[in-house]
């Protein structure tokens, strides 16, 4: 009966704590639909953060990142830490940049074509390669 008495009191022990264990108000899971909406922009979210990986891979971007002294992987971990908002903001800037630049190479060469022009027909001289017939 003495070998009983001292099991009954650490089995006793266990069942209080497994009963005050149970009887803690845990919140409980919420479950909800989800709409269709939510899904779709958290898929294009996903293709966009997938199209600017891809860009940022590409060898010709790494090496411009590389030459003005930009760590490849702090673009990425930036990248990564954009929000949905912004990252749909900075593709759609992506998509309507021109693939050239922003037209400075272009109006620098119209300039010089025109500066050309005009020192050719004698009204300038700017060029010292432009021969004049004076």
């Amino acid at each position: 009966m003495e070998i009983l008495r001292r099991l009954t009191k650490p089995v006793s022990h266990l069942v209080v704590l497994g009963l005050l264990a149970l009887s803690l108000h845990l919140p409980a899971a919420q479950a909800g639909m989800v709409g269709t909406e939510a899904v779709v922009n958290a898929a294009q979210a996903q293709q966009y953060r997938e199209r600017l990986h891809d860009a940022l891979n590409r060898n010709d971007v790494r090496a411009q990142l590389l030459a003005r002294g930009v760590d490849p992987a702090q673009v990425q971990a930036r990248v990564d830490s954009l929000t949905d908002e912004e990252m749909q903001t900075l593709a759609t800037n992506m998509d309507q940049l021109p693939a050239g630049g922003d037209g400075v190479v272009g109006a620098l060469v119209l300039i010089f074509i025109i500066l050309l022009i005009t020192d050719i027909l004698g009204l300038t001289n700017i060029f010292p390669f432009v021969k004049h017939n004076r």
